[in-house]
C-alpha cells in the first residue's frame, strides 16, 4: 500500500463543505478530470455504492468505491473496489478555530502491475499529491460561493 495525504485550508464552515464534497453529482466541478455518480444506496450512507471515471473523453479509468463510514459534517471514507485502484480514501472537514474549515484527503492505495506500479508510483507520488490538493483548493473555493 502506498499512503498519500493532503490538506487545505477553507473559508466555509465543515457542514457547507462537507455538503459540497458528498453531492457526487457535483465531483466534476471540482476535482479535476473527474465525474462521480451514486449508483447504489443513497450515497449519504455507510454501504452506498459510487462510481467515478477519470479522464478525458474516452480515455481515462473507472473507479468504483463503497461507502464504508458516513459521519457528517465531519468525515466520509470509501473502499475502491474496481482496477486500476484498489485501497481505501477518506475525507476529513475539521473545524478550525475562530471559524472555517480545514479539508483533509488521504489514500492508501494499492498500485496496479506489482512492482513496477509501487516503483512508477513513487515517481509519480508528487503529481498526485499536486492533483488532490489542486482539487481541494477548487472544492474550497466552491464552498465558499
Amino acid at each position: 500500500m502506498t499512503h498519500l495525504a493532503v490538506a487545505v485550508d477553507a473559508e466555509a464552515s465543515p457542514e457547507r463543505v462537507f455538503g459540497v464534497l458528498t453531492d457526487w453529482g457535483r465531483h466534476h466541478e471540482w476535482m479535476s478530470l473527474t465525474s462521480a455518480r451514486v449508483i447504489a444506496g443513497d450515497g449519504h450512507s455507510a454501504g452506498s455504492a459510487l462510481t467515478a471515471f477519470t479522464g478525458v473523453g474516452p480515455i481515462g479509468f473507472t473507479d468504483t468505491m463503497e461507502i464504508t463510514d458516513w459521519d457528517p459534517p465531519h468525515t466520509v471514507a470509501v473502499r475502491h473496489t474496481g482496477r486500476p485502484v484498489r485501497g481505501t480514501g477518506l475525507f476529513r472537514v475539521l473545524p478550525r478555530p475562530g471559524g472555517g474549515s480545514t479539508i483533509v484527503w488521504e489514500e492508501d492505495l494499492e498500485p496496479p502491475f506489482g512492482a513496477a506500479g509501487r516503483l512508477g508510483w513513487n515517481l509519480a507520488k508528487p503529481v498526485g499529491a499536486a492533483f488532490l490538493r489542486r482539487s481541494l483548493r477548487r472544492l474550497a473555493r466552491l464552498s465558499a460561493v
